[in-house]
C-alpha cells in the first residue's frame, strides 16, 4: 500500500485544466476553456440559486464575475443549475461550445490528497461533437491507464490520459449517455500513477435536464 509520502505526489495541479487527448481521437479543443469555467464553477456555487438560472436566452449570466477566459477572450457563461449538475457555455457561432458538468459526490480513500475531479458532457459547434464525455480525475495517472465506470448492472472501460480518462470504446458513449438519463449514480475506479486505487462516485440527480439545456444551446 503506498505510504503518505506516495500519497503526496498523487496531487496534480489544477490549473486551467487541459483535458488529454484520446488516442482515437484529436486532441479535444475544450481544453482550457472548459476547465478555466470549472475553476470558475467553484465560485458559482455560493451564487444565490435565483443568479444560477438562465432566465431569459438574451441575458444569459456570467459563471463568475470574474470568468475565465476562453480562446479570444470569450467568457463562460452559466445556462442554468440542474440538481447536481450544471450546464455551461463558452465562445459563440462557430466556436462555441456547451457543457455539462459536475463533481463527484464521494471519493476513495478519503484522506487520499488529489485535486478536484469533473465529468463532463461536451457538444462543439466547431465540429460537431456531441455529447462527448470526459473526466478529469484530479491526480496523474499513466497513460494508457485501464479504468472502469459502473453503472447500474453496466461497465464500462475507461483508458487513462495523464490526469483524465476517457471511455476506452467511444461507440460506446450514447448507450451510456442513455443509461445515465436513467439511472442515480455511476462510479469511476481508476490507479493513480502512484498505484493508489481511487473511486469516483457521481450523482446523476439533474443530468437530463442538464443534458437537454446544452442540446438547446449547442444543438
Amino acid at each position: 500500500m503506498p505510504d503518505a509520502a506516495e500519497q503526496d505526489k498523487d496531487r496534480f495541479t489544477l490549473s486551467p485544466i487541459v483535458m488529454k487527448p484520446r488516442s482515437s481521437r484529436a486532441l479535444l479543443p475544450i481544453a482550457r476553456s472548459l476547465m478555466a469555467g470549472a475553476a470558475a464553477l467553484l465560485v458559482c456555487l455560493a451564487l444565490p440559486a435565483a443568479a444560477q438560472q438562465k432566465k431569459q436566452p438574451e441575458k444569459k449570466t456570467p459563471a463568475t464575475t470574474t470568468p475565465g477566459a476562453a480562446p479570444g477572450g470569450a467568457q463562460t457563461f452559466l445556462i442554468g443549475t440542474f440538481g447536481d449538475w450544471k450546464a455551461l457555455m463558452t465562445g459563440k457561432d462557430k466556436q462555441k461550445v456547451c457543457y455539462a458538468l459536475s463533481q463527484p459526490k464521494e471519493r476513495l480513500p478519503a484522506k487520499l490528497a488529489r485535486d478536484p475531479g469533473y465529468l463532463f458532457i461536451s457538444n462543439r459547434t466547431a465540429d460537431g461533437a456531441k455529447n462527448e464525455i470526459a473526466f478529469k480525475l484530479g491526480f496523474a495517472t499513466k497513460t494508457g491507464q485501464d479504468g472502469s465506470l459502473a453503472i447500474g448492472t453496466g461497465n464500462f472501460p475507461l483508458v487513462g490520459s495523464g490526469d483524465s480518462a476517457f471511455l476506452k470504446n467511444p461507440a460506446q458513449e450514447a448507450q451510456l449517455i442513455d443509461l445515465m438519463k436513467k439511472s442515480s449514480g455511476i462510479t469511476l475506479k481508476m490507479s493513480s500513477l502512484r498505484g493508489n486505487e481511487t473511486t469516483d462516485k457521481y450523482s446523476l440527480n439533474g443530468f437530463g435536464k442538464a443534458l437537454e439545456a446544452v442540446a438547446k444551446e449547442c444543438p
